[in-house]
């Protein structure tokens, strides 16, 4: 079961209490997502390879912008 703890929020979280963001656990193989306002709502599972490759296109397309 994941804990408080086993959640990691976005470096990229705003201002104020900084839950407007998702936060991730990673559940080897996989990777669960949650939005932060709503933690107890469903979470979202990917495997881990999926999430890598996820995060590396965002950062080619963050680096064109």
């Amino acid at each position: 079961m994941l804990t408080p703890d086993t959640w990691q929020k976005s470096s990229f979280s705003g201002g104020g209490q900084g839950d407007a963001c998702v936060e991730v656990a990673h559940t080897h193989p996989h990777i669960s997502i949650r939005d932060s306002k709503a933690p107890t709502r469903a979470t979202l599972t990917v495997p881990a390879t999926a999430f890598v490759r996820f995060i590396e296109s965002l950062k080619v397309r963050a680096s064109r912008d």
